[in-house]
């Protein structure tokens, strides 16, 4: 069992069919913290509105978040764009689950943290609707083929892969759009004197320091399922979890980035 602090996680797309929900139940069931943040996405509406996917693993997750909540984890969702509806639930609890439009935390080091979803920085990304929508459909293609290429590596024996975010990282188009984001959210947290922020909405996880700010991404549930844990000591890190899990289950968990510590 792994012990943290506080675990971060967003994009889980629960009713969307590329949706990861075993491999976050899996690290949900190794993992021990008193707090959970849910930022975002966890439920994609969008999706649901076109056609529902929704497995066991989706309602074995669910059922295992609620019952993290009942046993006194804080649970706290902060709703994104494909889950705004819960956006007018803010201040109401389900099942002991906050729901919140944004929240903080202040870490062991006693950073503070800013935590949201990071949709409302679209407009900074934006290149315009045509560029939007072929960035939409590009992805929706990189998911098919993320899906088709792992069901081929299971045949074979292989592991987990993210083929969609080794295609992102190859894009120069899709780093230039991940950094004008980057920038946004820091700006943010500058603003409102945060000393980082936590985030998701991209799909793109990282952890990196910009202007003084510790930036996090936690990434998602759908390509990289990637969480984002504050450590016993205070520091914070990613960590992936796939078709690996047993095994990491086994030893301290690697982290997929490069760890950062509060300074």
């Amino acid at each position: 069992m792994f012990e943290c602090r506080a675990i971060f996680i967003s994009d889980v797309h629960l009713g969307c069919k590329d949706c990861r929900a075993d491999y976050l139940l899996s690290f949900l069931q190794h993992t021990q913290t008193d707090k959970i943040y849910l930022l975002g996405d966890i439920v994609d509406l969008w999706a649901m509105r076109k056609q529902v996917h929704w497995q066991l693993s989706q309602n074995q997750l669910v059922k295992a978040l609620l019952d993290k909540a009942e046993q006194g984890c804080e649970i706290i969702y902060v709703p994104g764009n494909h889950d705004e509806a819960l956006r007018l639930y803010h201040g109401k609890s389900f099942g002991n689950i906050k729901v919140a439009l944004r929240s903080s935390h202040t870490t062991l080091q006693g950073k503070k943290l800013l935590l949201l979803h990071g949709d409302e920085f679209d407009k900074d990304v934006s290149f315009g609707p045509l560029h939007n929508w072929l960035g939409d459909t590009l992805y929706d293609l990189l998911l098919f083929l993320n899906r088709w290429f792992n069901r081929s590596r299971r045949l074979f024996g292989g592991k987990y892969f993210s083929l969609a975010a080794y295609i992102k990282r190859k894009v120069p188009g899709a780093q230039k759009a991940i950094a004008r984001f980057r920038q946004a959210v820091v700006n943010k947290a500058l603003k409102g004197g945060f000393d980082g922020v936590v985030c998701g909405h991209i799909h793109h996880p990282e952890i990196r320091i910009e202007q003084g700010i510790i930036y996090c991404n936690d990434g998602d549930w759908i390509d990289n399922c990637t969480a984002l844990v504050e450590q016993m000591d205070g520091s914070l890190a990613l960590y992936h979890w796939a078709e690996q899990a047993q095994r990491l289950a086994a030893m301290p968990l690697q982290p997929v980035a490069s760890s950062a510590k509060a300074a």
